[in-house]
């Protein structure tokens, strides 16, 4: 795997803008490079608002967006439909208003969804699809260093062997979720960690210095070509310049 670059923004509004404009020139260059491209997407607010401004974005047609095909880091483990889904947001912000191919997007299970209240056997349905490889897995980075839904300590964070795991102890409510391992983020071509926020600042220098992945999860997840972390300037404020 490849070194580590960041780039700083000077607010999250222009981070989740320049991420955006970056995601649609990576796609494309995908799309050109092999006819298709994967994209892991991730929630919160720097996350969904890239997918609000990818949608406003007039090189947003650059895309043959029936040629993409898009996955989730992670999921809370709720009904369909639920406005906390990363599912249900990502739709909102942008996917309704694209000409997606159906069969493309590969959403996690709802609970009340083919597995009902097993999230262990959604997990395992969910790893079932996933490709060999990604173009790109975007994923945002908790104030404890948590990126999809490994938190410090967890048996999540800890998996080797699986791609997805059903996370039953989420300290974040709600507590049941459904998650990517860092095993399966690692197969990403590309792996951009955005977040914003002075409350960050820790996470990201920390990460940024070295460490262990079980103690910051964050850490541990690498692309096989590039590693970025998109930052606004009150995150970047722990770094250290060398």
């Amino acid at each position: 795997m490849t070194g580590t670059d960041t780039v700083r923004h000077a607010d999250s509004r222009l981070l989740a803008a320049a991420a955006a404009a970056r995601l649609i020139t990576t796609v494309v260059d995908a799309q050109l490079a092999h006819g298709a491209a994967s994209v892991v997407l991730t929630g919160g607010g720097t996350g969904i608002e890239m997918l609000r401004q990818v949608r406003a974005s007039p090189a947003r047609d650059a895309v043959d967006w029936a040629a993409v095909d898009f996955y989730w880091g992670d999921e809370r483990f709720v009904p369909a439909g639920d406005p906390e889904r990363n599912e249900t947001q990502a739709r909102e912000a942008l996917l309704d208003h694209l000409p997606l191919d159906p069969r493309r997007v590969h959403p996690m299970a709802p609970s009340d969804g083919a597995f009902g209240s097993d999230a262990d056997a959604a997990a395992r349905a969910y790893a079932e699809l996933l490709p060999p490889r990604f173009d790109v897995c975007l994923l945002g980075v908790g104030e404890e260093g948590h990126v999809a839904s490994m938190f410090p300590g967890s048996p999540a964070v800890r998996e080797s062997r699986l791609a997805v795991v059903a996370v039953y102890d989420s300290p974040k409510p709600p507590p049941t979720r459904i998650s990517l391992t860092l095993p399966a983020i690692r197969r990403a071509a590309q792996v951009w960690l955005m977040t914003a926020g002075s409350g960050k600042a820790d996470a990201v220098a920390t990460a940024l210095g070295g460490t262990s992945e079980v103690d910051l999860p964050a850490y541990g997840a690498r692309g096989q070509q590039r590693t970025l972390w998109l930052v606004d300037h009150a995150a970047a404020g722990g770094i250290v310049s060398p």
